[in-house]
């Protein structure tokens, strides 16, 4: 499960007694609602299915998906289908490929998604390991379905673009420079991006 309301308020309150941009920030959108997505296989999948297009699109690929394999969050249905039902659902064929290199991984036990390394960037590298899974896509798992609280995806534009805002930057930093702006805000740096993404969707006045 992801960083709960309570977590990330603590968190939130302890970067904002350190960096007063965040307090004001703070005051100005208020605190974020959880982002929680479910531990496992499912999520993973979704994610691939999701990449590069609509929130709608990727709902009617999941809703072919379900009605070809019955149970999609069953790793060893997907393996089982053809790369031409994938195809026929809407997965292109690189994301047919992607899907069904999730799905090894799994089902052979190359990668256990209940017993992820402790350490973040091990856990990082597992699940990169499988097609289809970036860097990002693998910050946002362990953000969002495990509740890793120093998870900090510096390579997310929005992220980028957030933290230029609430410090007062000219220009968007760097993913380098976001990385080296946010060491000083460990253990609390998932909170700090859940934050920067509420407050790019947020109706506020530019920074």
């Amino acid at each position: 499960m992801g960083l709960s309301a309570a977590q990330l308020t603590a968190s939130l309150d302890a970067l904002a007694i350190g960096e007063p941009a965040f307090a004001a920030a703070l005051a100005r959108v208020g605190y974020p609602a959880p982002r929680i997505r479910a531990r496992g296989y499912a999520t993973l999948l979704r994610t691939i299915v999701g990449q590069q297009v609509s929130v709608k699109a990727a709902d009617a690929v999941w809703r072919k998906l379900e009605a070809l394999v019955g149970d999609p969050t069953d790793p060893r249905a997907v393996a089982a289908a053809s790369d031409e039902d994938l195809r026929a659902c809407g997965f292109s064929r690189q994301k047919s490929s992607y899907a069904k290199s999730l799905a090894e991984e799994v089902t052979s036990g190359r990668l256990d998604l209940a017993n992820l390394p402790e350490d973040d960037e091990e856990a990082i590298a597992a699940l990169v390991r499988v097609k289809g899974i970036g860097r990002w896509s693998a910050e946002i798992y362990l953000l969002f379905a495990e509740g890793r609280a120093d998870i900090w995806p510096a390579g997310d534009l929005a992220v980028q673009i957030e933290v230029g805002r609430i410090l007062g930057h000219e220009a968007r930093p760097s993913e380098k420079l976001v990385r080296e702006l946010a060491e000083r805000w460990r253990p609390h740096r998932g909170a700090a991006a859940i934050f920067a993404w509420h407050h790019y969707g947020a109706e506020s006045d530019p920074v």
